[in-house]
């Protein structure tokens, strides 16, 4: 109750955040214009508004992100940032239909609307350079560089063009305002470049060892430099800077792997996939590494009323979940646990033996599905279905919490799965990977 008091709090302030300045600033008695007019002009507020909200959500504040994860607060991100393009590009065309000439297209533009098209065409950069990276095949290290330069020119074009053609600006407690929410987005601006790296900063870590677990995949256990190490929850990830300091804009997320009841440790399970991961076997031992840490909520410790667990996990998406296993049975936690791991082949089982072992340790059961079995394969094959999730569930399934983490197209057929089998969704924990 608690959590979700707490989520409904931050989502009202969100929406009064959005709702508030299209509000204010178009209240004006002795100025009352058109209704199309008018209309325009609130898109127009109400998608800087959208816009100014990036800042707060892409700024990593522990407070905001606890109800949902970081995962699910780039998600929000993510979309609202498409709603805000959408307010913009109908305020734009609005006033493109209703007076063509304030939006330059009769005679010579003038300074500041130039600035609102341009600031349009960069925040069109942002959202499609975001939306198919992938696609086009965008370096994730040039891409992030590439949305924070361009979110700051587009945000600065949107505050100027408002600032010289505000008709509704005209009374100066509204510039006022105006001013003050335009400064406090830029606020939250410097403290994700050079305020929380500062802090990161002072509390390095160095790499302690780096071994290989299965093919193409690695186990990075760090140690702090000078300081206690990281309390953490199980299942929770950090931003790691390697090489680099932390101002460089070059972190990457990785779920750690290691137990909560060894905060003086962190490891982290790896897979080579892009051009950072690619070099993880190459780190040396003793090279400073840094560490943003900890975020996101799939962890077992929110979840202290649970008479047991089930953990769903595919190929890497076991790290998080291995986390959750050694703390459970580190604390010596009698629940039952029921874990199915999805992998290509039983050779890509990373972990596998140290899981086995942890059967020992704590109630366990392990569910190995695979999808190219060998030929004396007795257990599960395939995909994780309905079918091998009710095999193995046990039979009294309330009460039970539910932890999800691989591939989406795993993930979405897991979760309907357990939505078929009468588990409600106020039960599963998705860990989502692909954050941008």
């Amino acid at each position: 109750m608690h959590r979700h008091l707490r989520a409904t709090t931050w989502l009202a302030a969100l929406l009064a955040a959005a709702a508030v300045p299209p509000v204010v600033l178009l209240t004006n008695p002795a100025r009352v214009a058109a209704p199309p007019w008018a209309f325009a002009m609130a898109l127009g507020y109400a998608g800087i508004a959208f816009v100014g909200l990036q800042f707060l959500l892409t700024a990593r504040f522990k407070t905001l992100a606890v109800p949902f994860g970081i995962d699910l607060v780039y998600y929000f991100h993510r979309y609202l940032a498409i709603g805000g393009f959408a307010l913009i590009t109908l305020h734009a065309a609005l006033v493109a239909w209703r007076q063509p000439s304030l939006a330059g297209f009769d005679g010579e533009p003038e300074p500041h609307v130039l600035a609102g098209w341009a600031a349009w065409a960069l925040y069109a950069v942002l959202v499609f350079s975001s939306l198919f990276r992938l696609k086009v095949k965008l370096h994730y290290d040039r891409w992030r560089k590439l949305h924070a330069a361009v979110a700051v020119l587009a945000f600065g074009g949107t505050g100027w063009h408002a600032w010289a053609s505000g008709r509704y600006l005209d009374v100066p407690g509204k510039r006022v305002v105006f001013a003050a929410a335009i400064g406090a987005w830029l606020l939250l601006l410097v403290w994700v470049r050079a305020i929380r790296p500062a802090l990161v900063a002072k509390r390095p870590w160095f790499v302690a060892s780096v071994q290989p677990v299965v093919e193409r995949v690695w186990s990075v256990e760090l140690a702090p430099e000078g300081h206690a190490g990281l309390a953490f929850e199980p299942g929770q990830f950090a931003w790691i800077s390697v090489r680099v300091s932390p101002y460089a804009m070059r972190e990457h997320p990785f779920s750690i792997a290691s137990s909560a009841e060894h905060p003086e440790r962190l490891q982290f399970t790896v897979k080579e996939r892009g051009d950072f991961t690619r070099a993880v076997g190459r780190l040396a031992p003793g090279e400073r590494v840094y560490v943003d840490a900890p975020y996101g909520a799939f962890s077992v410790d929110r979840h202290a009323e649970a008479s047991g667990f089930v953990f769903v996990a595919g190929g890497i998406g076991i790290a998080p979940v291995l986390s959750c296993l050694r703390t459970l049975a580190d604390r010596g936690d009698p629940r039952p646990v029921v874990l199915y791991y999805a992998n290509d082949t039983r050779e890509r089982a990373a972990h596998a033996a140290e899981i086995e072992a942890l059967r020992a340790r704590m109630a366990l059961r392990v569910v190995h599905v695979l999808l190219y079995p060998p030929a004396d394969w007795h257990g599960e094959r395939g995909y994780v279905t309905r079918d091998v999730l009710a095999r193995h569930l046990p039979a009294d399934r309330e009460g039970l919490e539910y932890f999800v983490c691989g591939p989406t197209p795993m993930t979405t057929l897991v979760e309907r799965g357990l939505h078929e089998l009468g588990v409600s969704a106020w039960h599963v924990r998705t860990e989502l990977f692909d954050l941008v």
